[in-house]
Parts: structure tokens; C-alpha cells; sequence
């Protein structure tokens, strides 16, 4: 038998061969296409295991670099000196960036970077010939067009010296060459500078509450987890019934607030690219806050984004944005086709409220408009239709909670 087949082979020369390379080379390909395909959905599989004693060793690598005067920040003497700013516990390491829980004067906090270490971003060149001590005589007009122009690349806005105000650029101190370059590694961190513009401007992000280094912090809030039942550790949803449906309610309306608030009350709608329970916690009002906004734009940034060539519509999805493909010219449009309602009432509202049995506490007819609603909204449509969709959506939770609250003995 292994004569014949050796026979059947020299029978003919090569088809064996290049038949199985072609099934190699199919197979290869496939799993190279599913790789890339779980990198995009999931970027975090290739992410560095979070360690306590690595993420000690980061912060004691800053500290040395603050007693050496290469960075400054006004959290700096409280993790560094005087110990008013302790470690707890690593919470996650993805692609580089770096986040990590910390009590500050009691309050916690989570210390955020883009970067492992200082020595990671580009110097400021501009400090470059200037004494080890020097930086006073520094011309804040050169610092602030310089500002302006890391905003711009960042989030593609135009910002009034005003505006700029608040990245902090009017500290002045002992230590200023290294305030001026922790301020610089700052700037090239979006997070950061989309926090920074936005503190003081919306209930809906967490302000920025200061900074050492690279490293610039904000409140600790509890994130949601696609593992939780609701999502949201929310008080009294684990009770189910009444408790719940009211804790539901609530969230899903400041959702709607969320959504309504970046598209109208800022000079450009902001665009939400990344929505999932862990880029959002809940505040013990219900009120909703984005704390990972990595993957936020506003228009002028989100039109650059997804301006990009293609061959069909599928290579214009930017994560959660979606744009559309002009086959004539293989380009993708600017203009978003999708919509930050769209997405929150597909990827978190449907979650809630597309049971056809819904919460018993809510009764029947108002369930099943509810229902009908949240599957209306999360439906890919024209942009037109969404203030439509999300002034029912608000009517319908409103009376749902007034229904709750009646019913209360």
C-alpha cells in the first residue's frame, strides 16, 4: 500500500504539494483575520498582567524623578513626601496605559497615565538650554501657542487663551522646569485634556484633581461590569422588584441626559466611540459619569478620524462610530452615521428594558411601551429621528418613575 501511494504521488509530481500549501496558506489566514479581528473587539488580551509590586515600582520611579526636579505637579508632595497619597491596588495595565487606585486625605482616587514612565514622552524642547533651576523667565506666549496646538492635535479644537486656562499653565513655582515638563507629558494624554476642558462643565465627567508627573488624578467611582445583573453596582437593584425598577429608571434617564448634553452643550458635539459598562460609573443620585474617555471625540476630531480610505462600509466603523463608504472615490464620509443614542440604547438600555416580561413593579402597557422604544431607539436610523426617539424614551421612564412612586404605601 505504501508503494501505491508512493506511486500515485510520482503519478503526480506536485499536486500533493502545492494543494497543501494552499490549505496551509487558507488556514494561516483565517487565524490571522480572527486575531485581528478579537484584537480590535478586545484590545485588553494582550495586556500586561497588573501587579501591585510593578505598580509600586512605577510610582517610586516617579517619586525619584520629582526629588531630582525632572517633574513637578501639585499632587507630587503629597505621594512623595509626605505620604498623604498611598497605593492601594492596581486596577488595570492595557496597552500601555497605566491605572491605579490610591487614597488620597482619605478620598479615594484613581491615578491615571497613558505611560509607564516620564522618560516615555517627547521633552519639551523648549526647555532645552535653559539652567537645571531655570524656567522662570519662560514666555508663557511661546507655552501657550504650544498649548494650543497639542489641543488641537488631540481633540481638533480651536481653544481662546481662556479655554487653555484650564490645563493649569499659569502655575508658577520653586520647581517650574519641572512643572513645565510633567505639563508637556501631560498634553500629549487626550484623556487628560478632554477632562481637564470638560471639569467644572459637565456632571456627566469626572473632574481632573490634580497631578504629579505623568500621572494626573480623578475620583474613584465604582465602573459598571457586563458580569453584574444590572450592569451597575446600584443600591437596591440587587433587590429586585420596586428598588430596582426605580434604580433602572433613574440610571436610563441620566443616560438620555448624558447623551443630550454632549450633542448640544458644547461649541461641538462630543462623540462617544467606546460604550460599555466599564467606561461608565453611577453616582448615589443615579447620575451617569463617562470615566474612560479614550476613545471620546468631538466633531472635528471624529470627522478626521473617519475620513479614511476604503473598499465597503465595513472598513468605516471606528469601534462604536460608524461612517459609510463612497465607493466613486473609496473614501469614508465624515459624517458619522450612527449616533451616541443609537449605541447607549443598543448597548446598555436593551439590556434593561427588552425583556418582553420587563419589571412586574412597572404595569403591563407601560412595559411594553418601554420596550418598544428602547428597540425603536437602539435601530440603526437617519440622525433625524433621534430627538423624536429620545423625547419618548424620557416620557415614557418619566411616567414609569412617577408609577413607582404612586404606587409606594
Amino acid at each position: 500500500m505504501a508503494r501505491a501511494r508512493a506511486a500515485g504521488s510520482r503519478g503526480r509530481p506536485g499536486w500533493c504539494g502545492r494543494g497543501a500549501l494552499l490549505v496551509c496558506i487558507a488556514w494561516t489566514a483565517g487565524w490571522v483575520l480572527a486575531a485581528a479581528l478579537l484584537l480590535r473587539a478586545h484590545p485588553g488580551v494582550l495586556s500586561e498582567r497588573c501587579t501591585d509590586e510593578k505598580s509600586r515600582r512605577i510610582l517610586a520611579a516617579l517619586c525619584q524623578d520629582y526629588r531630582g526636579g525632572a517633574l513637578g505637579g501639585d499632587l507630587c508632595e503629597d505621594l512623595c513626601v509626605a505620604g498623604q497619597l498611598q497605593y492601594r491596588r492596581c486596577l488595570y495595565y492595557e496597552r500601555g496605559k497605566k491605572v491605579l487606585q490610591a487614597d488620597w486625605r482619605g478620598r479615594p482616587v484613581v491615578l491615571k497615565s497613558k505611560e509607564e514612565a516620564f522618560s516615555s514622552f517627547p521633552p519639551f524642547g523648549l526647555l532645552e538650554g535653559q539652567p537645571e533651576a531655570g524656567g522662570q523667565g519662560f514666555p508663557e506666549a511661546e507655552l501657550l501657542l504650544l498649548a494650543a496646538g497639542e489641543v488641537k492635535s488631540a481633540l481638533g479644537l480651536e481653544l481662546a487663551e481662556g479655554g487653555l486656562g484650564r490645563l493649569g499653565l499659569g502655575r508658577r513655582g520653586p520647581r517650574l522646569r519641572g512643572q513645565l515638563a510633567s505639563l508637556w507629558a501631560l498634553l500629549q494624554q487626550e484623556e487628560f485634556v478632554l477632562l481637564s476642558l470638560l471639569r467644572g462643565r459637565s456632571p456627566h465627567a469626572p473632574p481632573v484633581l490634580g497631578s504629579c508627573g505623568h500621572f494626573y488624578a480623578v475620583e474613584h467611582l465604582a465602573a459598571g461590569s457586563p458580569r453584574l445583573r444590572a450592569l451597575f453596582p446600584l443600591d437596591g437593584a440587587a433587590r429586585g422588584g420596586r428598588a430596582q425598577a426605580r434604580a433602572l429608571s433613574g440610571v436610563a434617564l441620566s443616560f438620555l441626559d448624558m447623551v443630550r448634553h454632549f450633542e448640544h452643550d458644547f461649541s461641538h458635539r462630543l462623540h462617544l466611540c467606546d460604550v460599555k459598562p466599564e467606561n461608565f460609573a453611577i453616582r448615589s443620585d443615579f447620575t451617569v459619569v463617562a470615566i474612560d474617555v479614550d476613545m471620546a471625540f468631538f466633531e472635528p476630531k471624529m470627522r478626521e478620524i473617519l475620513e479614511q480610505n476604503c473598499t465597503g462600509d465595513e472598513d468605516c466603523n471606528f469601534f462604536d462610530c460608524f461612517s459609510k463608504c463612497d465607493l466613486r472615490v473609496h473614501r469614508c464620509g465624515a459624517q458619522r452615521t450612527n449616533s451616541n443614542l443609537q449605541v447607549v440604547c443598543d448597548k446598555i438600555l436593551r439590556h434593561w428594558f427588552s425583556s418582553p416580561r420587563g419589571s412586574p413593579a412597572v404595569s403591563a402597557p407601560l412595559r411594553r411601551q418601554l420596550r418598544a422604544a428602547v428597540l425603536e431607539c437602539a435601530a440603526p436610523r437617519a440622525q433625524g429621528a433621534a430627538p423624536r426617539v429620545l423625547a419618548k424614551l424620557r416620557r415614557l421612564l418619566q411616567a414609569a418613575l412617577r408609577e413607582l412612586q404612586e404606587d409606594e404605601p
